[in-house]
């Protein structure tokens, strides 16, 4: 799957997302990091690619625009900061929201549970 990792996350878990064979980027590393999550939206959307984020900014944004693209995966509660705790997390269950990603969704992930809302998240589906 193709990503891209919001500021607040670290680029290490990118690392480990290359290293486990997907493609990830951070918005450091595209000259985004200090740019409005908006922007980041956009580059995803055109990129194809999954905002990860610990930012609620992105669903509200997303739940504003009525957009069905992109999917953000959100990491939920203070325990699941460390980059290899997320990529554990996140690659433990890729493989059962991989089709809420592909079609739109916003993907929450705590260490317990996973929660999924298929985007757009104000219009009908």
């Amino acid at each position: 799957m193709r990503f891209l990792l919001d500021e607040n996350l670290s680029p290490l878990l990118a690392e480990l997302l290359n290293a486990a064979g997907h493609d990830a980027l951070h918005v450091r590393d595209v000259g985004l990091l200090t740019d409005p999550d908006r922007v980041i939206l956009e580059r995803a959307r055109t990129e194809r690619r999954t905002v990860i984020s610990a930012d609620t900014d992105f669903g509200q944004l997303l739940a504003t625009s009525d957009a069905s693209l992109p999917s953000v995966i959100l990491f939920r509660r203070e325990g699941e900061r460390g980059a290899s705790r997320q990529a554990d997390l996140l690659l433990a269950n890729l493989d059962q929201v991989a089709a809420d990603l592909d079609a739109g969704s916003i993907v929450v992930m705590e260490a317990t549970r996973v929660r999924v809302r298929r985007l757009p998240l104000g219009g009908s589906e």
